[in-house]
């Protein structure tokens, strides 16, 4: 049989003479951009980034009780989905409740058929298991989908071994970063980010990128900086003669002058997509000038938004608005934000310089010293306070850890301590091996460069940081931890108690009980970070996680009988306590990944998953 297809004849227009015939418009093939699929797009790529990927979701999802694994024997578990799906795998549980999943062992079948691993479908699969509504599972499987382009690009391109990455600098550790937030499972979605884009800005592409600079009316803007920090001499430090004398040129242009305005770093896809459309009459009107691109070459890092400087690494970090969706927040900066995050860093920095302990310790803190910010007048009038609309348009200059090196230190992101390279070589273990110490002795080293002075910012000082692995910077020498400094301060730092405080730096005080201020280490550094140091070094066969807890305890120990002054707080805090509160992200993106948390108020709507076994808990003897 033969089927064939007609249409009807078209019906001929009434002829009009008065009306010329027109060709059909062409254009010539030379002028047609070439449409490609990215490089990283293929399927050899594609199938191990999903492998990872629902390796992580099977082990995080079950660490939070979202998924619950049956044993069938033989170290083998099975997760069935309720649809006829189910997965099966090797794993060992760990203190914690941390699963170590075997990738390679992972086996999907669909009705006893075995399929290929699909990480958008595990979470169609789970949708009803996790409760994901209309409202948050498309955005989820986007950033799923994204996330695993954003693994694809990573093993793409040549990476380091781990051993290369010992003594080299900074920028090379960060760019080899690939495993992004060990918690979230979808975390590295940048929702705005197109293919181009991602390899123009995205840290692992290891970009070189020039800022915008635009300036603002000073009438419309704020311009805040810390002790010893002026506006004359942010400008004179962070940039060139001859940079300002360009801009200072643009300025005179419009009959203005830098006194008439403050300058406001943009990063430039926050130009192309915001400045010129969202804020098109502030352009118009003269409100905000566009200077252009500043001489220096930067470098994204981990966060995304924050630049360092590469052609003087002594300058200052800059951090800047960016209205793109990434882990369950649009990674915009508040101008109301700004006006005091300078006081709340040098609040911070005096604490901690000022303390015995941590200065012995030679833990630091690298301030946020200056910070600015645009309030367009429509805006301001028309949206309420956390909206996206007051995040577009604001910087700010953090000290450079560079400044603070001295001879034979190397810096190297924290999570780089997470980090394994192709041939399942951790960079946590190679530092091991160039120290010539034992993985017991440094660890012990590690933990008291890190653990102990968050811990006594804690207990002394009712201080809490959020520790995570991009939020330190670790000081090595010869492979071993020597000290930290902490970063990201203004935005992620909380006072606890009702103690006096500066009028500015009333913004990060947080009235929450004893418990909840304990989850400012047992939760953020004991489950969220050495939770996995712990099984990377065990996996590794390096030192054993019992071990490795085993170390951590002694080491707060100690810290706790050299300060008999802080018995008291400390029992308050009870940090040995037999169990506390299972405290999960992943719950919280699953619940709105578009606000996951009102960061005035962190503690509230936090969910947790009842108790779970505290591995610093006191050993029965």
């Amino acid at each position: 049989m033969t089927l064939t297809f007609s249409r009807s004849p078209a019906r001929r227009p009434a002829s009009r003479p008065d009306v010329p015939a027109v060709p059909p418009a062409t254009v010539p093939a030379a002028t047609v951009p070439t449409v490609t699929v990215p490089s990283h797009l293929r399927p050899e790529h594609w199938a191990r980034a999903t492998r990872w990927l629902v390796r992580k979701a099977l082990a995080e999802l079950s660490h939070e009780r979202l998924l619950a694994p049956e044993p069938v024997g033989d170290g083998r578990y099975v997760v069935r989905t309720g649809d006829g799906t189910a997965y099966e795998f090797t794993a060992r549980v760990l203190p914690l409740e941390h699963w170590l999943v075997d990738a390679d062992s992972i086996v999907r079948t669909v009705d006893g058929q075995q399929r290929d691993l699909d990480a958008l479908e595990l979470f169609v699969e789970l949708r009803d298991r996790l409760e994901l509504g209309p409202n948050v599972l498309p955005l989820l499987l986007e950033e799923v989908s994204a996330t695993l382009a954003a693994q694809a690009y990573r093993w793409s391109v040549p990476q380091p071994r781990s051993s290369e990455l010992v003594g080299a600098d900074l920028l090379t550790v960060e760019a080899a970063m690939r495993e992004g937030h060990p918690c979230f499972v979808a975390n590295s979605g940048r929702i705005g980010f197109d293919a181009a884009e991602y390899e123009r800005y995205a840290p692992e592409a290891a970009p070189d990128v020039r800022l915008v600079w635009v300036a603002a009316r000073r009438e419309l803007a704020t311009f805040a900086s810390g002790a010893g920090m002026s506006e004359e001499r942010l400008l004179a430090r962070e940039f060139s003669a001859d940079t300002l004398a360009r801009f200072e040129s643009v300025l005179v242009e419009r009959g203005l002058g830098f006194a008439d305005v403050h300058l406001l770093p943009v990063h430039p896809w926050q130009w192309d997509n915001r400045l010129t459309t969202t804020f098109a009459a502030d352009l118009v009107r003269g409100d905000l000038v566009l200077l252009g691109h500043g001489d220096d070459v930067h470098r994204p890092q981990q966060s995304i938004r924050t630049f360092f400087n590469t052609s003087v690494p002594t300058r200052s970090y800059v951090k800047t608005a960016l209205s793109v969706l990434n882990m369950g927040f649009l990674r915009g900066l508040s101008a109301a934000y700004m006006e005091v995050t300078p006081a709340i860093n040098d609040h911070v920095a005096g604490i901690v310089r000022g303390d015995e302990t941590l200065r012995r310790l030679g833990f630091d803190v690298l301030r946020e010293h200056a910070a600015v910010g645009y309030r367009s007048p429509s805006y301001e009038v028309a949206a309420e306070r956390g909206s996206p609309h007051l995040k577009m348009l604001a910087g700010l200059w953090r000290e450079s850890p560079v400044s603070q090196l001295r001879d034979g230190e190397t810096l190297a992101t924290m999570a780089s301590l997470l980090h394994v390279d192709e041939s399942g070589r951790s960079f946590a273990a190679e530092l091991v091996e160039a120290s010539g110490l034992t993985a017991g002795e440094w660890l012990r080293r590690y933990l008291e460069a890190y653990l102990v002075p968050v811990t006594h910012c804690l207990v002394a000082h009712s201080l809490a940081f959020m520790p995570h692995g991009e939020n330190v910077i670790l000081v090595l020498r010869d492979g071993v931890v020597d000290r930290v400094l902490m970063k990201d301060i203004g935005e992620e730092v909380a006072i606890f108690g009702d103690g006096a405080l500066p009028e500015a730096v009333e913004r990060v005080r947080v009235r929450a009980d004893a418990p909840t201020q304990a989850l400012s280490v047992l939760t953020d550094v004991v489950d969220c970070f050495l939770r996995f140091l712990a099984a990377v070094l065990d996996e590794e066969g390096a030192l054993d996680a019992e071990e490795f807890w085993g170390l951590a305890r002694e080491v707060l120990q100690e810290y706790a009988e050299s300060h008999p002054e802080l018995a008291a707080r400390w029992g308050e805090l009870d940090l040995f306590a037999p169990e506390f509160d299972l405290c999960c992200l992943n719950r919280l993106q699953l619940r709105n990944n578009q606000q996951m948390l009102d960061l005035a108020e962190p503690t509230e709507g936090l969910v947790f998953a009842g108790p779970i076994a505290n591995p610093l808990a006191e050993v029965p003897s």
